[in-house]
């Protein structure tokens, strides 16, 4: 047993799949699979379960996985540490981010820290703001990016990106050439929502209630798990939704969909960097943390 072994386990229980754990640690997925066996037979019990396309922990692998992630967060801390008595910014960074963080804004923000610190590796963990919530509890993630605000007294919250959602129509839609809408209207229109524990539902369910209406007017014919679904559930005439102008930017662009505003309405929202009150972090991670504000301070400059 060694501690790659137990990064690649940690890798098929974060992302629920063989497949994509050889991928993320550039492996073939048999030589992930025995890997995980030679795990087991150290152990001498199952670790992982198959549940048709996706895998969970065993209860002994959620015991293993509690204790393999502290093990391989000390030896990266370990390494940090040195690094940075050196002289040197190095090492493994694992960040969160919510579906819209994680999936649009965050890549390039990474890409450009990379070209600062090259000798950085940084993991991306994508999840619902619930999920990325928990994981940041749970000492997955050292610092998470969410679309909403978190209740858990856990957490260490700031304000650290804007956004605005705008409502979000087929180009076919009647409402495509109108630049707004009555929010009357939408209470009757097929309307498609992201799933419980979304940043997203709940900051619509905030604004919605804070201008004196309420999400269960809404006309709702299809919770779905992604902004992805929703948004091929959009041009499929599922219905229509509210999303970030970013997670729709490209569509909007070929004209394939459209964004109408909403009638004394306006769906601006804030993205919210969380850590633990409790954890120490990591010289890497404050790092991070201060090039995330110098981004924000560079946008706030070039938007006036």
């Amino acid at each position: 047993m060694d501690l790659w072994r137990l990064h690649i386990f940690c890798k098929v229980i974060e992302l629920k799949s063989f497949s994509k754990a050889a991928g993320a640690v550039y492996l073939s997925q048999p030589t992930v699979s025995s890997h995980i066996k030679d795990l087991e037979n150290h152990y001498e019990c199952k670790l992982i379960d198959r549940l048709g396309r996706e895998v969970a922990p065993t209860k002994a692998g959620e015991l293993l996985y509690e204790y393999a992630t502290k093990m391989i967060a000390l030896k990266e801390d370990a390494e940090k540490t040195l690094a940075e008595f050196q002289g040197k910014t190095r090492g493994h960074l694992t960040i969160g981010g919510s579906t819209i963080p994680g999936g649009y804004i965050l890549p390039p923000l990474l890409g450009r820290f990379k070209q600062v610190y090259p000798e950085v590796t940084v993991t991306l963990i994508e999840s619902d703001t619930a999920g990325i919530i928990r994981s940041t509890i749970e000492g997955r993630v050292e610092l998470g990016i969410v679309g909403a605000k978190a209740r858990e007294v856990q957490l260490i919250q700031e304000k650290i990106m804007a956004d605005e959602m705008f409502l979000i129509v087929p180009a076919a839609h009647r409402w495509a050439a109108r630049g707004s809408v009555g929010m009357d209207e939408v209470m009757g229109e097929p309307f498609i929502m992201r799933e419980s524990g979304s940043g997203t539902r709940r900051s619509i369910e905030e604004l919605l209630d804070g201008s004196g209406h309420w999400l269960g007017r809404l006309n709702v014919v299809a919770e779905m798990g992604s902004t992805e679904a929703v948004r091929q559930g959009i041009k499929a005439g599922v219905g229509v939704s509210i999303l970030s102008e970013c997670a729709v930017a490209d569509e909007l662009a070929a004209g394939i969909l459209k964004k109408v505003g909403i009638n004394g309405l306006s769906f601006h929202r804030a993205f919210y960097l969380i850590v633990h009150k409790h954890r120490t972090q990591s010289p890497l991670c404050r790092t991070f943390i201060e090039f995330l504000k110098q981004e924000r301070l560079r946008q706030d400059v070039e938007g006036k």
